[in-house]
């Protein structure tokens, strides 16, 4: 399960580990990638402090977000993204979109055709509402003007997120 952490202007795509894992261990990989020796996460506006606890304590949800949050005078300034950050970021979102929604999305086009609208109308506002929400995330990503293959993979991502969300609306409205 993907969930986003943030710290400052910075978001990165992290892979949460067995609901059972303490959370020692994802504050562990959550250093290594930051460099930050002391730091305190939030999810949902819940500070989760307890090392020894397990993550699932914290209900975290597929494209769940948590923050970063450290004492001003501890800040390093985060490390300036690389075009392979920014590809490998774009390339993980675009691998969430189709392993998580483009299975639902393919189901809901064929259900439109054998099941009533009503039934289908909270399926359809998820789906938009989630193809949205990754097309933000991936048009909010925005490369160096001379890094050339990170507009590339970012424009060909918004394409197809956006022929995705296209695609469900124009059935909807069919």
């Amino acid at each position: 399960m993907l969930v986003t952490v943030r710290w400052g202007r910075d978001r990165f795509q992290f892979e949460l580990p067995a609901p059972d894992t303490q959370l020692a261990a994802l504050r562990h990989s959550i250093a290594l990638h930051t460099h930050l020796n002391v730091f305190h996460l939030v999810h949902d506006g819940a500070v989760m402090a307890d090392d020894s606890a397990p993550i699932s304590l914290y209900h975290l949800r597929p494209n769940s977000t948590i923050s970063i949050v450290t004492d001003h005078n501890d800040i390093p300034t985060p490390a300036r993204n690389s075009e392979q950050a920014q590809i490998a970021a774009i390339a993980a979102e675009l691998a969430a979109v189709r392993n998580d929604l483009v299975p639902p999305h393919t189901q809901f086009l064929h259900d439109l055709s054998t099941k009533p609208r009503a039934a289908l109308s909270k399926e359809h506002l998820r789906l938009a509402e989630l193809l949205l929400q990754a097309l933000l995330r991936v048009d909010g990503i925005t490369p160096e003007h001379d890094w050339d293959a990170a507009r590339a993979e970012r424009k060909a991502a918004v394409k197809e997120i956006q022929g995705l969300l296209d695609k469900i609306d124009d059935a909807w409205s069919a």
